[in-house]
Formats: structure tokens, C-alpha cells, sequence
């Protein structure tokens, strides 16, 4: 299935796999790759040395495209940044930050470049900087989609901008592919989907959830980790984003956070008093990281926190990724025959 983000990325088929923290790990990315999509390694939970170590692992499984995931507002992405360059990566797809110098470096040995984004102003931003694509993640989306569901933002961006435009959130089958082209988009980005898969290190329980819920079973929210995000509705859940946390107990966090991401405690309070909202905000990833893997790695959603889109009302099953590419193609083009 040929489009312009095929041509761009030299892949068969447009459709992605979205960088998930704790599920987009080697054996996912290369399996999407293998089927003809894109993979996409989600670098955040990584140290550099396991950036590295991921991205050659991806390369001993397949030999065909891939990319790396890298939220730039996030403690250690400009060191996993420095990795994915180094490794000449084919594809980088950068969020929340500005990719500025990470576009050029990308661009000097011959890389492609995709930002995420979620508004007009912004995929204008990002296209004025060079970037290749632009991956436009909606409101029904995981995690941090915008205020703006796809239906409208995929056309909206698509007539502002004269890049190709990738579309996520709320796509998990042929038809939201067929509906997304229709759109503008060349493409799509599945995360709840792939999530779902065979190959996908989700726990078993938390696939067999997502796929007796409906659409209707997740909670939008800024309360958790601090930027609006969308989460699998359980009573744990809708417990943990009824309400900010308060800066006390988010001093207290960031403390703890510390050493997740290699950071002196002195230097987080130090913070607390020169950049309080930054350091906030590395308070709430603390405090939602081990919530955050207590659901996907361990399957523990009376304690965790799942990230998952409102496409988890159209996941029925486990399949592999490669049933999921083939039938989504499949369908799609008899949609839009």
C-alpha cells in the first residue's frame, strides 16, 4: 500500500508503531518492521547504554527501517538523542521539546525526522525546522494526545502544512486507516493496537482487560504525570487523576525520582526552588513511572496505571502484528475501493 509516508520512510505499508515506554521494546519494533510497517523504540524508561544495546538488538532481528522514540522534555532524552544519532538510526520521531539541532544531526547522515504533534501552531513549528513528517496525535489517543480529536486535526494540519502527516489516536483496524487517508494523513500510528499483540510485552492480564472494555473505559487527565494523558478507567485510576498532586508531596516525589533518572537529590530540591514547575513535573514522572510498569510489566491494575486509547473499544483479541498489518491493509483498501 503505497503513499507518501511509504515513499518517505521506505517501508511497504503506512502504518506505524507508536513509541510506548515498556511495550515498544526490540521484539515489538522489529516485528512491525518485519510486517512491513515501521517500529519505533520507546527510548524514555532507556539509559543510553540500553538505547544502544535496544537499537543493535532491533538490527540483529530485521533489516528493514525502524525508528527511535526520544521525548525530549523528559530527563536523560538529549543523551538517548546523542545514542540514536551516533547509531544512525533511519528514523527519529521526537515529542514535547524542540528538535531544532536533533533534526539537523538526523539530516547529516541521511536520517528522517517525525515530531509529534498536536496543534496547527505547532506542526507549523516543526515543519519551518525541517522535519519530514509530522505525526499528529489526536485527542482519542494514549497517553498525551491534544484537546483536538482526529477527525478534525488530521484535515486541519494536513491543510496547513506540505509534509506528510501521520495519524494517531483512535486507529486500530482498516477502516480508521481508509478514514485517516481520507483526511490527508499518509499513514497511521497504532499504539493500543500493537500494544495488544502476540509480540507485545504488555502483561497477559492487562491485553484480556483491554479487550473487555469499551471505549467509554478511559480517563483523560493532566493529575498523574502532569501532562493531559489517557489512562484505562479502573478504581485505581480514577483515584490517581481526581486530583493534582500538592507541591508538598511533590517535593517529596521528585526526591525519589531522583534516582531514576541520575540525578542528585540536592540538585532536584535546588530545582524545586529555581524551576518549580519543570521540577514538578519531574515529581509527577516519578511518582507515575513505578504505577506506570506495575500495570503493563506486572499486570497489577489494582495499584498501576495503564496507558490506553479509546480505540481499546475496537481491540477484541490478541493477534500477531503481522495479522494486524495484513488485515488492516486488507481492509483499508477494499474501504477505499
Amino acid at each position: 500500500m503505497r503513499t507518501a509516508v511509504t515513499e518517505l520512510l521506505g517501508i511497504e505499508h503506512p502504518i506505524l508503531l507508536s513509541g510506548m515506554s515498556w511495550i515498544s521494546t526490540p521484539k515489538l519494533v522489529a516485528a512491525v518492521s518485519e510486517a512491513g510497517g515501521l517500529g519505533i523504540l520507546a527510548s524514555g524508561p532507556l539509559s543510553p547504554s540500553e538505547t544502544r544495546e535496544a537499537i543493535r538488538e532491533i538490527r540483529r532481528l530485521t533489516n528493514k527501517p525502524f525508528g527511535v522514540g526520544l521525548t525530549l522534555l523528559m530527563p536523560g532524552a538529549e543523551e538517548n538523542a546523542a545514542v540514536a544519532v551516533a547509531e544512525q538510526v533511519p528514523v527519529v520521531n521526537f515529542s514535547l521539546g524542540k528538535g531544532d539541532q536533533l533534526t539537523r544531526d538526523v539530516h547529516a547522515y541521511g536520517g528522517k525526522v517525525i515530531a509529534t504533534v498536536t496543534t496547527v501552531k505547532h506542526a507549523l513549528s516543526a515543519e519551518q525546522i525541517g522535519v519530514d513528517a509530522l505525526l499528529v496525535t489526536g485527542h482519542e489517543a494514549a497517553a498525551h494526545g491534544g484537546e483536538v480529536t482526529s477527525m478534525v486535526l488530521i484535515p486541519a494540519i494536513s491543510d496547513a502544512v506540505s509534509i506528510p502527516v501521520i495519524g494517531a489516536g483512535g486507529f486500530a483496524d482498516g477502516r480508521g486507516l481508509a478514514a485517516a487517508i481520507c483526511l490527508g494523513a499518509g499513514g497511521v500510528a497504532m499504539g493500543s493496537r500493537f500494544a495488544t499483540s502476540l509480540e507485545s510485552p504488555m502483561h497477559e492480564r492487562v491485553k484480556q482487560a483491554v479487550a473487555a472494555k469499551n471505549q467509554h473505559d478511559t480517563v483523560y487527565s493532566k493529575n498523574f504525570d502532569g501532562i493531559p494523558a489517557r489512562y484505562m478507567k479502573t478504581a485505581n485510576s480514577v483515584r490517581r487523576t481526581k486530583k493534582p498532586m500538592p507541591f508538598v508531596l511533590a517535593a517529596w516525589e521528585a526526591t525519589k525520582a531522583a534516582k531514576l533518572v541520575n540525578q542528585s537529590v540536592l540538585k532536584i530540591l535546588a530545582g524545586l526552588v529555581l524551576m518549580p514547575s519543570k521540577v514538578k513535573l519531574l515529581a509527577y514522572f516519578g511518582a507515575a513511572t513505578p504505577r506506570l510498569k506495575a500495570a503493563t510489566e506486572e499486570g497489577n491494575l489494582s495499584e498501576g496505571v495503564q496507558f490506553i486509547g479509546q480505540s481499546q473499544g475496537l481491540i477484541y483479541d490478541t493477534q500477531s502484528t503481522a495479522q494486524i498489518i495484513e488485515s488492516t491493509v486488507d481492509e483499508a483498501q477494499s474501504r477505499l475501493k
